[in-house]
């Protein structure tokens, strides 16, 4: 991973998705470009690319699973940081089982109390807590 952590690649990786909200449609270049304009080094982590390609790639099937489980709000309501938050952690639930189901959540609560409102980090918990209970992964 090239000594990031991947705690670090989430913070990224929620960084370029909030981004990419407002620039369009995912285009491989761009992630290259929010690297570069950041860091110095060559290429972005490993993990990120996974986390951006990954989300970016199952969008419509994660999408899916935020709307079934966020009683009372569509998509477009949440605030942008809930919404690709939502996304990363559903994609490592998903995706990514040699993870711990509690560190994808933990961690996605945490950055939604850091960069998110007052009420992310329960509102967070609350959809990725039954989307984990719906894919059979235990805490």
């Amino acid at each position: 991973m090239g000594g990031y952590s991947r705690s670090r690649c989430r913070e990224w990786a929620l960084q370029f998705l909030y981004q990419a909200e407002f620039d369009g449609p995912h285009r491989p270049e761009a992630l290259e470009r929010f690297w570069h304009h950041f860091q110095t080094e060559d290429a972005p982590p490993a993990y990120l690319l996974d986390l951006v390609e990954g989300v970016t790639s199952h969008l419509e099937e994660l999408d899916v699973f935020i709307v079934r489980y966020s009683e009372h709000w569509r998509l477009e309501r949440m605030t942008i940081v809930d919404r690709n938050l939502l996304r990363l952690a559903i994609y490592e639930l998903l995706y990514q089982p040699h993870i711990p189901v509690k560190v994808v959540i933990n961690e996605a609560v945490e950055m939604a109390k850091r960069y998110g409102s007052e009420a992310s980090g329960g509102f967070v918990n609350g959809i990725l807590d039954q989307v984990r209970m719906s894919v059979g992964r235990e805490v």
